[in-house]
């Protein structure tokens, strides 16, 4: 089954390399050509990814891209810029997408994410269970997590991250590890984006606990354990 993929864009020179490129590769792109027109198609037709950029008429990317998150955390969003910082990078992932392309990208780049985030948001899980671990209750089958009872709404990337913290507690995770194994594409470290994932992170389980479940351990990563805080 070919994938079906939103394309959010407004150059009408890359929207036709781009879908050329993707149908020959099997995969069925839909359009949009303006912010609002795409964030109804997201909302009212099922995709198995969203490519978004960021500056588009009416509604610009970052819009989209969080009014999208508050109906639905799980769908992939790969977000496309011109503007290669680290400020506009973390910008357009603090609004919910999961991966980003800096803009001039080779079409290979860009059907490799997309095949990626595909995988890692449909992947079946190995342990149809669920996993219990300070404080929070996993449900690997549904991916929905809870916090004492109460509802953690994740996009999908920050459920990846947590998940690979809970299957290896009290253990400390270099930012490589982490990158190779919640995203198995190569970033440039120089983006923080692991730095930037955990404190999107913290702020859902951690904030306002006298517990706390995900450390820094200077000069080497992170660790996941349960420690109360004086």
């Amino acid at each position: 089954m070919s994938q079906k993929l939103l394309l959010i864009e407004d150059e009408p020179g890359l929207v036709s390399v781009i879908i050329r490129g993707l149908s020959q590769a099997g995969m069925e792109v839909s359009v949009a050509g303006d912010g609002l027109t795409g964030l109804e198609m997201a909302l009212h037709h099922q995709f198995d990814l969203v490519i978004l950029d960021v500056m588009l008429p009416g509604m610009n990317g970052i819009q989209v891209c969080r009014e999208l998150r508050k109906a639905d955390a799980h769908i992939p969003v790969l977000m496309l810029t011109a503007l290669n910082s680290t400020e506009n990078i973390v910008t357009g992932l603090n609004s919910g997408a999961d991966d980003y392309l800096v803009k001039p990208f080779k079409l290979a780049e860009l059907e490799a994410r997309i095949r990626s985030l595909i995988r890692r948001s449909g992947a079946p899980q190995r342990s149809k269970s669920t996993i219990v671990a300070g404080g929070l209750e996993i449900d690997l089958e549904s991916k929905l997590v809870t916090q004492e009872g109460a509802p953690v709404s994740l996009t999908s990337t920050e459920y990846r991250l947590l998940e690979f913290f809970v299957r290896n507690p009290n253990k400390v995770l270099s930012r490589v590890e982490i990158l190779e194994h919640v995203w198995d594409i190569d970033f440039n470290m120089g983006t923080n984006v692991v730095d930037v994932y955990v404190n999107y992170l913290r702020k859902k389980v951690d904030n306002n606990r006298s517990v706390k479940l995900i450390h820094t351990v200077f000069g080497m990563g992170y660790l996941f354990k349960e420690e109360a805080v004086n």
